[in-house]
């Protein structure tokens, strides 16, 4: 995957994810995304209070993950690089 690609897949990644920051800004929270993967996995950082929250892997699965294959259905998985996290 050339550099222009992974930019394009980002850009579309963080777009998908505007659908759910407004959930986690209300707890405090935000997510990044720090990679994309030549398997087109997503490689995420969870930010402020989503950070060390429990229910981290739960908002994965149901909100974050759901958020971008919903749009990008490319997409093999999601991962975050801190906090909680289940296995994909």
């Amino acid at each position: 995957m050339s550099t222009q690609e992974k930019k394009d897949w980002i850009e579309k990644v963080n777009l998908a994810l505007d659908d759910i920051r407004p959930h986690l800004a209300v707890d405090g929270g935000n997510i990044e995304v720090v990679d994309i993967t030549e398997e087109l996995q997503v490689v995420v950082k969870w930010l402020g209070n989503c950070e060390f929250c429990s229910m981290s892997a739960m908002t994965m699965k149901a909100g974050v993950e759901q958020a971008i294959k919903s749009k990008l259905p490319e997409i093999t998985g999601v991962k975050a690089v801190n906090g909680y996290e289940i296995a994909s």
